[in-house]
């Protein structure tokens, strides 16, 4: 290779680096949040999380290579067009033509390492990293009962757990077991925990100290053990063959495969043929890539490596739309499943073909906006000078680097969103092929899901645009002579500071207001796009009064307001023994008039039973008609209890109420604790950006990226490592929460304290 062809590639390779470590840490974030976490609260060894987070890795470069390459193409012909280096190589007769030769190399090379990973590593890793965490979901599947919350995933049994305490088990035992073939019967136990042998593959659920209750109203039984074990149906837990694989965990012989099953079973071979096809069209889009990135970098644009990465995002939605989106139309037989899969390569390759020979041809002309619009955007500059006329200095100077620094946040903020979007599109797109979503549906998911990913992205758009901005004013030297003016590097970046307050601000409100909401609309809607049932609370047959019964409920009418087949537990305040049981065909909600309390109900044809303190019956009666004091109405109607789903208020009267019912809150507390502390991420990001920019300042725009992605994982880590800290009761929750702030708050003072100000 010419010196040229290095030094071209040498330019690609930062900006594509810098892109595949951003796309792939976007692809993952959610998977880490929803996998690595709650491991990590689990006491997975930290060997495993890191083989977790590695297996994590190939299904998020599958994408992530071709877009990165795009990105790293627009950002370094766009540095050299700003830098007016294109023109110098246009000067001594290096064409665009030429310069296909180093950009054809790498392309290439994406092209072989994207083929590797859609042929080979992602089927393999995708299959083994199901494979990893079901093992470890099956070895602690006493983890996965979660306190206060109703467990029914063993097989007609129904468990309900006080707390569950840091060494394992379970304390304050509720099980109900409806299995076919004996008597309904219900435990209440003080402890009790999951035994599983994996190479017997035997399931077995130990209850200590235990009262077992026959809920029968003539022949009702009540007996006292030491100790119960109990044979769980395994098939939950071990099923055969282990967990299945979906399409895109198979090779292409096994996708061959399946396809001649389907053949002979009749059904449609439509997604595997396009699974197969999918392996060699994606990598193909590197090559197509290539070309529209020479072609759309190479051109005499001022705006450099932000405005190339804002029309990176743009091309990648131009393709990644269409490639899920044709496949839609094999359902109806419009094109067949080949061309729907290689139809957005064939449409984006014209179109770079055509614009690669347009820009060949016009050469050094540059390629913007239209004139009329150019006209309008000088004159609104012109009268924005004017009116900053006699304003003052700093009062520019702050206008001047908050402009800038707002203009890479929202750049930044859309453009990571824009990721997202395209992330979830494609995890969801199946289900539409499918015909299992309607595109209306995914698009009101996104609509909903849009505050949870934009709480995600900010603190990130917050320290890329400090990283960004600072380091422009140092590399243009503004900075050097901001100080020779005699203003501080404080103040000079004194505007960012207040900016990144507002952002952490509008945080604090949208978890205050509208995200609990809109994460619990959008979770019943990614729900129903995959297929899964979806219950409202007065669907559920399973629920906890705020007193602490327990209910099971047949069905509920609406309209009255009326239950059938009810019955309550209650238990002492340990969840140990059990006092009373109440079972009614009919129970009507009355409320508050004839002078009723809100929480009256009619129970009707029904019976009551109590028991003493060893277990025995104290006293039974039945009745016709019945008047108790049960719950609201509206707390029927309630959503069950979720940090995620809940705004700060609602997490802490939740908190308390359950405090005060004498359950361990440690849980609930770190949530509350990290609702408060996580908007002040926004601050403490600003101020270890500012002395890390002035210092990587003269490397440019991508280096602050790269910085500023790097230590957003370093953030992101330590604040799943210490919320699953707190959760395990190593740390206090309001250290685990604050934990990762005060560390680069530290971090930042130190940092603050040295630099050159």
């Amino acid at each position: 290779m010419r010196i040229i062809d290095r030094y071209v590639i040498r330019q690609v390779l930062m900006p594509f680096c810098i892109g595949l470590v951003v796309f792939t840490f976007v692809f993952i974030i959610r998977t880490l949040k929803e996998y690595v976490e709650p491991l990590a609260a689990r006491g997975v060894p930290a060997a495993i999380l890191v083989r977790i987070l590695m297996l994590l890795v190939p299904q998020a470069l599958a994408l992530s290579i071709p877009m990165s390459l795009l990105l790293g193409l627009l950002v370094a012909f766009g540095k050299l067009s700003s830098q007016r280096e294109f023109v110098a190589l246009q000067a001594c007769g290096v064409s665009l033509r030429r310069l296909l030769v180093p950009v054809g190399l790498v392309s290439v090379l994406a092209w072989a390492a994207t083929s590797y990973v859609m042929i080979e590593a992602l089927p393999a890793s995708n299959q083994t990293f199901r494979e990893l965490t079901f093992s470890i979901i099956a070895d602690r599947a006493e983890g996965e009962v979660k306190p206060r919350v109703f467990f029914d995933d063993f097989r007609d049994l129904v468990l309900y757990v006080r707390d569950v305490p840091p060494g394992g088990g379970w304390n304050g035992v509720f099980m109900a077991d409806f299995r076919p073939g004996q008597p309904r019967a219900v435990y209440v136990a003080r402890h009790g925990a999951v035994l599983i042998n994996r190479q017997k593959r035997t399931v077995d659920l130990v209850l200590n100290d235990v009262f077992r209750h026959t809920p029968d109203a003539d022949a009702a039984e009540l007996s006292r053990f030491e100790r119960v074990t109990l044979r769980i149906d395994p098939s939950a837990l071990f099923p055969s063959g282990g967990p299945a694989k979906s399409d895109n965990e198979m090779t292409i012989a096994e996708l061959r495969e399946k396809i001649t099953r389907q053949i002979a079973a009749k059904d449609s071979t439509h997604n595997q043929i396009m699974a197969i096809h999918r392996k060699f069209a994606i990598p193909v889009a590197c090559l197509v890539f290539g070309v529209i990135g020479l072609a759309l970098g190479a051109t005499n644009r001022r705006d450099g490596a932000l405005g190339s990465f804002g029309l990176g995002i743009a091309v990648v939605f131009a393709y990644y739309i269409p490639l899920f989106l044709f496949p839609q139309m094999t359902k109806g037989g419009h094109i067949s499943p080949q061309l729907a899969v290689w139809l957005p390569n064939m449409l984006i390759g014209l179109f770079a073909l055509v614009l690669f020979i347009w820009r060949d041809r016009v050469a050094d002309q540059p390629m913007g906006a239209p004139a009329w619009l150019l006209r309008f955007k000088d004159r609104f500059k012109r009268q924005r000078r004017a009116g900053r006329v006699g304003a003052g200095p700093l009062r520019i100077l702050d206008s001047y680097v908050a402009g800038n620094y707002v203009r890479v946040l929202l750049l930044t903020c859309g453009a990571t969103v824009a990721v997202f979007y395209i992330s979830t599109f494609i995890d969801l797109s199946d289900k539409m092929f499918k015909g299992t979503a309607p595109w209306y549906t995914v698009f009101t998911y996104l609509v909903f899901a849009t505050p949870q990913f934009t709480y995600y992205i900010l603190p990130l758009s917050v320290l890329i645009a400090t990283l960004v901005t600072v380091g422009m004013l140092t590399s243009t030297s503004e900075l050097v002579v901001m100080k020779a003016c005699g203003i501080s590097l404080y103040r000079a970046t004194a505007p960012m500071l207040l900016c990144a307050a507002l952002v952490g601000g509008v945080l604090f409100l949208l978890d205050a207001t509208m995200l609990g909401s809109a994460n619990r609309r959008a979770e019943a809607l990614k729900d129903r796009i995959k297929g899964i049932a979806v219950l409202t609370p007065l669907d559920r047959p399973w629920m906890l009064g705020d007193d602490g019964a327990i209910y099971h409920i047949g069905a509920f009418d609406k309209a009255s307001r009326r239950f059938t087949d009810i019955d309550i537990w209650k238990t002492d305040g340990s969840m140990s023994r059990l006092e009373q049981q109440t079972s009614a065909k009919l129970a009507t909600y009355v409320g508050a008039p004839g002078g009723h309390s809100p929480a009256t109900w009619r129970l009707e044809q029904g019976w009551t039973r109590s028991f003493d303190d060893t277990g025995h019956s104290s006293h039974y009666r039945p009745f016709a008609s019945d008047l108790r004091e049960l719950e609201n109405a509206a707390y029927f109607a309630e959503e069950p209890p979720d940090a995620q789903f809940m705004s700060f208020r609602e997490l802490r009267a939740n908190t308390e109420r359950l405090a005060a019912s004498g359950i361990d809150v440690l849980e609930q507390r770190v949530d509350l604790a990290r609702k408060v502390a996580f908007p002040f991420v926004t601050i403490i990001m600003t101020l270890i950006a500012i002395p890390f920019a002035v210092t990587i300042g003269r490397s440019g725009t991508m280096a602050g990226i790269g910085v500023g992605i790097a230590l957003a994982m370093a953030y992101w880590g330590a604040l799943s490592i210490s919320g699953a800290l707190g959760a395990g009761g190593a740390l206090a929750p309001v250290l685990s929460a604050w934990a990762p702030n005060l560390i680069f708050g530290a971090g930042a003072v130190y940092l603050l304290l040295t630099v050159r100000t």
